[in-house]
């Protein structure tokens, strides 16, 4: 009667080990899918290669851009830049298209690791429009959205290389706006100097 008692008590603990077991490994297992379907579809939603540059000239220009012109920058303008930027600009020169009062920029920064190439037009020394051509970042991505880009529109430089708008913040994206907006503020201060040319 004892063996029995003892049989029938292991098989009920093997039984009650088996289902714990097989509840925490399923749970493992379900959890490890959702991880793993997180990392992997991550940098779908991370960024990538919105627009070429050279498509979004012509797009800005009906598809009959002007010939890209060249600023050369000077000690004055590069430290303007610099100070905008809050590190040294490593370029000589850089490359814009103008017709008439519209000047199209495609300039880049890193945002926390990697460079965001943006678009920007200015019309009459403002901001006709800002676009994210790439983005290269983990995070951050939420930028290249209109309901961002769209605060930039009749936006000038002002004092102290200010934008004479505010520009809202994305939680979880503070630094991809920073350098949106310094970028914005860069492309205005070229636009002036070449409008005094």
């Amino acid at each position: 009667m004892l063996r029995v008692t003892l049989m029938v008590l292991i098989s009920a603990l093997v039984t009650s080990f088996k289902e714990k077991f097989y509840s925490m490994t399923k749970r493992f297992l379900q959890n490890l899918t959702l991880l793993l379907s997180v990392l992997i579809t991550a940098p779908v939603f991370a960024g990538g290669v919105y627009q070429q540059p050279a498509d979004f000239i012509h797009q800005v220009f009906n598809d009959k851009p002007p010939k890209p012109s060249i600023l050369w920058l000077e000690k004055d303008i590069k430290k303007q830049i610099a100070k905008i930027l809050g590190h040294n600009y490593n370029g000589l020169r850089v490359r814009y298209w103008q017709k008439n009062k519209m000047s199209a920029w495609v300039l880049e920064e890193i945002g926390k690791e990697k460079l965001i190439t943006v678009g920007i037009i200015i019309n009459n020394n403002q901001i006709d429009r800002v676009k994210i051509l790439a983005f290269r970042e983990s995070r951050g991505w939420e930028v290249r959205h209109d309901f961002f880009t769209d605060q930039f529109k009749q936006a000038k430089l002002v004092s102290g290389n200010n934008l004479s708008q505010s520009i809202d913040n994305i939680s979880g994206a503070t630094l991809s706006v920073r350098a949106v907006k310094k970028l914005a503020k860069i492309a205005l201060l070229l636009d002036l100097e070449i409008s005094k040319k």
